[in-house]
């Protein structure tokens, strides 16, 4: 990393920097690589920078900020993701970056002389040799709420100059349109993944958006439901209800992400999930991983049971249909309002076999071709009618459910 004599004499220049964030920096789109680069040209260009940290404020059921931090001793950078948690810990109240998002002002600190009560944000940075630190918000739209910071930090002796700080105040007002499209691009995927699941998210961003737009794919598929659920909701308190369902919801997408699956849809108390059979991926390994995956759930399930009926709460109980074929997967709807799923007798028949676990009183129940594909002992329960298809169809389960 190159730093002349006149550039340190004369300090940050902005102007440089600014030139290079309209004609190249504009253009990375990894947040990560964006922070990377703008803090080479920070200091290439008379900056003297130890540490560069950009956090963006995101909407997300999980997370309330991820952050991106070089540091010139390794020249990484790393990704660190917040949950909505850390508003309640001591790393973050009283913290610089709590003073940033609720004062929108800028807090500038010494390292080398810190008071005897300093937040330790400031001191663990001043154990490992800074001398100087500069939150800087970032502002994107017309409330003068803040979007985002810029943390910049220096282990050079004396700290940050007048002028310095001047430039890096310049710098923020150029980065801040820059960093509100990194920070819309993290939130549409974010938003997407949330609520059409991470392999549809990618697709529909690619462009796949237009009613009709789909693809034949093969896939092991799942459909599951809960027992009893219209009794329930006419007998719990509807907030009970709700927290049962997210229990539900909760150990079944831990189970079924944990193998590769994806879930396309919340119907009620139901879900449809896809493992697709794309890549790698054989469809062997699809059924092993929708059948692992049930198990996985059901074991989760006893605990869970365990632990309500010792507080009086209702037991869960859920049925899963599987099943493996090929699909369409892509667009369906009225012309502004789409949902991206999967269709097709295959899906219909997954929905069929689920319905009869509670006829046969089994957890789980399968077609014969996914039977065919998993190495596990199975029972055939024989052939069963199924609303909507002419024949009857064989259906098994596991030898031990």
């Amino acid at each position: 990393m190159s730093t002349n004599r006149s550039q340190r004499a004369t300090g940050c220049s902005s102007k440089a920097i600014i030139e290079w964030l309209f004609a190249e920096g504009r253009r990375i789109e990894s947040t990560n690589r964006f922070v990377h680069a703008l803090a080479h040209q920070m200091n290439d260009h008379g900056a003297s920078i130890d540490r560069l940290m950009v956090s963006l404020l995101t909407l997300n059921p999980q997370l309330v900020a991820t952050s991106e931090t070089w540091l010139k001793s390794s020249d990484t950078t790393k990704t660190i993701d917040a949950s909505h948690d850390i508003r309640n810990t001591e790393r973050y109240i009283g913290s610089p970056l709590e003073a940033i998002y609720k004062t929108h002002k800028r807090v500038h600190q010494r390292l080398d002389n810190l008071p005897e009560d300093a937040h330790r944000a400031y001191t663990e940075l001043a154990e490992d040799g800074f001398t100087d630190y500069l939150a800087l918000p970032v502002l994107f739209d017309e409330t003068d709420e803040p979007g985002a910071a810029i943390i910049i930090c220096t282990k050079r002796q004396g700290g940050f100059t007048v002028q310095d700080v001047d430039s890096f105040r310049q710098v923020r007002d150029y980065v801040a349109p820059v960093l509100e499209v990194h920070a819309l691009r993290h939130l549409s995927r974010s938003l997407m993944n949330t609520y059409v699941g991470q392999r549809t998210a990618a697709r529909v961003l690619a462009g796949m958006v237009k009613r009709g737009d789909a693809n034949t794919i093969n896939a092991a598929l799942w459909f599951s439901d809960l027992r009893d659920f219209t009794e329930i909701t006419e007998t719990l308190p509807a907030k009970q209800v709700l927290e049962m369902l997210n229990e539900y919801f909760e150990f079944v997408a831990a189970a079924v992400t944990a193998q590769g699956g994806e879930i396309l849809r919340f119907i009620g108390d139901a879900m449809l999930i896809v493992f697709p059979i794309e890549g790698d991926m054989c469809m062997q390994t699809a059924c092993r991983s929708a059948i692992d995956a049930a198990i996985d759930a059901r074991n989760t399930l006893e605990v869970l049971n365990h632990q309500r009926h010792r507080h009086g709460l209702p037991e869960i109980e859920f049925g899963v249909g599987l099943n493996v074929g090929e699909v369409i997967y892509g667009n369906v709807g009225a012309p502004d309002r789409l949902d991206f799923t999967v269709m097709g007798p295959a899906v219909n028949r997954t929905a069929r076999l689920e319905t009869l676990t509670k006829e046969l009183g089994r957890s789980i129940l399968f077609s014969r071709e996914f039977a065919e594909l998993i190495d596990l002992p199975v029972h055939f329960f024989g052939d069963y009618a199924m609303k909507g298809i002419a024949e009857p169809q064989p259906v098994y389960g596991l030898e031990i459910d």
